[in-house]
């Protein structure tokens, strides 16, 4: 009995620790967030776009979705456990009509990772989001195949696998498979559609996002 609770007394602490940690990670990205929300009011019910930096550096999103109210909260270098927890600052207080979500790619470098645990990050940020929006439309973008992370392909490929079976279940959420458009005829990833770095895309890698995304969008 001892020993249990001892165990269960751990396991607190490093949920706590944990959560300090992503406190302390990007706590100045989110405060730069919540100042620009009271410098310019947000629109109202906005098509929100969240994730990691493939979504935060998308420059020109609203330009790119002109004809819809969209918005870009996207925080770079973002793991899922980092939207779930921030969740509360960049998704909740928008009141999104839609939500276009693009996670999952930089769990891949975390040591030990498999699509299994990617798999169920995604679970949990989505039953995170229907806690609060339960009927709110979402698109979410596949783990696209980056050339700097050629080594996690098999992983990144079964992780997009099982998240599409298990959104094909679902109501109100769509699956938008990139990672195929962005692969070449050998199967490797198409070095045109990134910056130097073959990490993040170029405007060639957003335009196959923009076609993808496009015929998901809802007018108001």
């Amino acid at each position: 009995m001892f020993m249990k609770k001892l165990l269960s007394f751990l396991v607190l602490i490093l949920i706590v620790c944990i959560s300090a940690v992503h406190a302390q990670r990007y706590q100045d990205d989110i405060n730069t967030i919540q100042k620009w929300d009271k410098m310019y009011a947000p629109p109202a019910n906005p098509i929100l776009f969240t994730g990691s930096s493939s979504i935060r550096k998308w420059d020109d999103l609203e330009r790119t979705f002109s004809s819809y109210v969209v918005m870009n909260r996207g925080v770079g270098g973002a793991v899922t456990n980092d939207i779930i927890y921030y969740a509360d600052q960049i998704i909740f207080p928008y009141h999104p009509r839609q939500i276009v979500l693009y996670v999952g790619e930089n769990d891949l470098t975390e040591k030990g990772i498999t699509a299994d645990s990617i798999f169920n990050r995604f679970k949990n940020l989505y039953a995170t989001i229907r806690s609060k929006l339960p009927n709110t439309p979402i698109v979410y973008i596949s783990i696209k195949p980056s050339p700097s992370r050629v080594q996690f392909l098999p992983i990144a490929k079964q992780a997009n696998s099982l998240i599409r079976s298990y959104i094909a279940k679902l109501s109100h959420i769509t699956f938008v498979d990139v990672f195929q458009l962005m692969l070449d005829k050998n199967g490797q990833p198409r070095k045109e559609l990134f910056v130097e770095d073959m990490l993040h895309m170029n405007a060639q890698g957003y335009a196959i996002w923009r076609k993808a995304v496009s015929p998901l969008l809802l007018h108001r």
